[in-house]
């Protein structure tokens, strides 16, 4: 496999190259199917994480994945990153983010995400992005 991966390395323009190194090197950030169709009608443009392992930044360029499927389905641009604990969020960090029923559905829902860790003191980094 990885002789096969060198072989068609070795055929490819150094365009192609350069394109593939990119797109391997682009930070992905997936959503679960519900909020796929959020973020392309255009009413998400929001994602807040926890425990950011990307180090997401201002003018990052994102593919965005199906968590589902797997797909790619979006390519965007992060327009701003602000961070601040979950217990400290305000009615306007809701813009272009999906509203939760109640305070105890968004811990539920986060920490299905990331597990039990999740606590009022956890820091969130809120994520806005437009589609490319």
């Amino acid at each position: 496999m990885i002789q096969q991966c060198y072989e068609y390395l070795a055929l490819m323009s150094a365009e192609k190259f350069i394109i593939l190194i990119y797109l391997i090197s682009m930070k992905t950030l997936k959503f679960i199917p519900n909020l796929v169709e959020l973020v392309i009608s255009g009413e998400k443009t929001s994602t807040w994480r926890l425990f950011d392992d990307k180090n997401l930044q201002k003018n990052d360029e994102l593919i965005l994945i199906n968590k589902s499927t797997g797909e790619k389905f979006a390519k965007a641009v992060i327009t701003g990153v602000e961070e601040k604990k979950l217990k400290d969020l305000e009615e306007s960090d809701f813009d272009g983010h999906e509203k939760f029923e109640s305070e105890e559905k968004m811990y539920e829902a986060y920490r299905s995400y990331y597990g039990d860790k999740v606590s009022p003191n956890t820091i969130i980094k809120m994520v806005d992005f437009k589609l490319v």
